[in-house]
């Protein structure tokens, strides 16, 4: 691991903490403006994510306050991985978290009430396998060693891979490694194959030159079935649905400013991510950051190509076929599209 690689990876842990730790203001009370009057009330809210360049809106609306204007104090605790983040939320430490399809189908699986509210991003080549340059395709896997985060997205993401060149989990043997670990090990010359995304999967595909993405999200049958999904308590949404159109609000004010002001949005963001502005804006080219109408299609058109639920009940029975989860959850109580709708309206 060089020197720049280490550097960022301590600024990645560093940011961690900080939003982790940040303060929240009173919660659902009125403040007084210096000059008597009163502001609009506001909801605290905390929202469980992982280092992701998807999460640019995010990162933006935090920094601009954008939250704050709809009246939403959100607290965005960062994890080291999804696993980590999961459990945060299934525990109730969290209201609201980050996860793609195939992550929210297993939890629907469990006793947690929760509904998908939002879209953030859409993955377009931003999840991806690498492999060295003798591995010559997917089949090539058999026998193989794969670097990659067991029991989350990378992990059914290289299932879904595997499986189309007919290959099951007992073909290979896995090595449990978080997304940005499996992509130093890569990087490093210590295993020949790891699944990761970006900016750690950029990072080690430039860096080490016997190889290349071998495998990416691009490939995926549906555009929707490698997403980053915003699930909220379902609790929380009976009692705060303020809340929801506060944080949906905020994040498209958010996509709004990344398109007119996108010099700083990106500085914004990179900050976050431990990249330069331009290393953001070449990895951005690699998903797809969903408007308003694209969240109404995807929440509420079944004709659509975009409809969640398609990619979602082809999830299911793999999820099913690989022992990952035992009994189909409700699809059908799992998308709220009413705040989309009615920000739309």
């Amino acid at each position: 691991m060089n020197g720049k690689q280490w550097q960022r990876r301590q600024i990645l842990f560093l940011l961690s903490g900080a939003i982790g730790s940040l303060a929240l203001h009173s919660c659902n009370s009125s403040t007084s403006s210096s000059n008597g009057a009163s502001e609009p009330t506001s909801t605290e809210a905390s929202l469980a994510i992982v280092t992701w360049i998807g999460y640019t809106p995010l990162y933006i609306a935090q920094e601009k306050g954008f939250y704050k204007e709809a009246g939403l104090d959100l607290k965005m605790q960062v994890f080291g991985s999804n696993v980590e983040a999961n459990a945060a939320f299934r525990a109730g430490r969290t209201d609201a978290i980050t996860l793609v399809p195939s992550e929210t189908l297993t939890l629907a699986a469990t006793d947690k009430a929760f509904r998908v509210v939002y879209v953030v991003d859409l993955s377009s080549g931003g999840d991806g396998i690498l492999a060295r340059n003798k591995i010559t395709d997917i089949a090539a896997f058999k026998g193989q060693k794969i670097a990659v985060e067991q029991g989350a997205v990378s992990h059914f993401f290289l299932l879904q891979a595997m499986t189309e060149a007919g290959l099951t989990e007992q073909d290979v043997t896995l090595v449990n490694l978080a997304p940005d670990a499996a992509a130093s090990a890569y990087q490093a010359g210590q295993v020949d194959i790891a699944v990761s995304y970006a900016p750690f999967l950029f990072t080690a595909n430039s860096e080490q030159k016997d190889g290349r993405i071998i495998y990416d999200s691009s490939k995926l049958k549906y555009p929707t079935a490698l997403s980053d999904l915003i699930l909220f308590d379902e609790a929380f949404i009976e009692q705060n649905p303020q809340a929801i159109e506060a944080f949906i609000r905020g994040n498209l004010k958010a996509l709004e400013f990344l398109n007119s002001n996108r010099a700083e949005g990106l500085e914004i963001a990179a900050k976050q991510l431990g990249l330069t502005a331009s290393e953001l804006d070449e990895q951005l080219k690699s998903i797809k950051l969903p408007n308003l109408a694209e969240n109404v299609e995807m929440l509420s058109d079944p004709n659509s190509d975009l409809y969640l639920l398609k990619p979602m009940a082809d999830l299911t029975q793999f999820l099913q076929s690989q022992g990952k989860i035992q009994q189909a959850p409700d699809l059908d109580r799992l998308l709220e599209p009413k705040f989309v709708k009615a920000i739309a309206s």
